[in-house]
């Protein structure tokens, strides 16, 4: 499961010119499920988001996670985190998982992040979005589960 969080002052999502889903000062998430993930992966990712010190403190320090500032999030997935562009210019997408697989991988994650106290708002799974966000800093990091220590 890979995740690029970017710090926002806010950000929202639209479909069809509906908004979907919003959050403050937060994080956005882009999500993307690979073939073999499980909520395993998931949980995984939400421990690191949750912890990550990437919000100033009051000396301007990245010393703060997005719960130590009452921060909100806003998921949207994205298979196309796991393109593999190794070959040709077209990418490949066969290592995503199929909608039976990560839609309700995608829910678990943003139900756990809520479960935890912080609250997550979210696209539409699937469909085309439109996503304004007014980034902070910019701060933008990757993370993949399978990269990251597992408790």
């Amino acid at each position: 499961m890979i995740a690029i969080v970017e710090r926002v002052h806010e950000a929202c999502v639209s479909v069809d010119g509906v908004r979907v889903g919003s959050c403050g000062r937060g994080l956005v998430i882009a999500l993307g499920v690979a073939v073999g993930d499980t909520e395993a992966d998931a949980r995984t990712l939400i421990d690191k988001i949750l912890k990550l010190r990437v919000f100033r403190d009051g000396e301007g320090k990245l010393n703060l996670s997005v719960r130590d500032v009452g921060g909100s999030i806003l998921v949207i997935s994205n298979f196309t985190l796991l393109a593999d562009c190794y070959r040709g210019t077209r990418p490949d997408y066969s290592h995503a998982a199929p909608r039976e697989v990560s839609l309700p991988l995608y829910e678990y994650f943003i139900n756990e992040i809520n479960a935890r106290g912080v609250s997550a708002e979210h696209g539409m799974f699937g469909a085309r979005m439109t996503v304004d966000m007014k980034m902070d800093g910019p701060v933008i990091i990757p993370l993949d589960s399978h990269a990251l220590p597992r408790k």
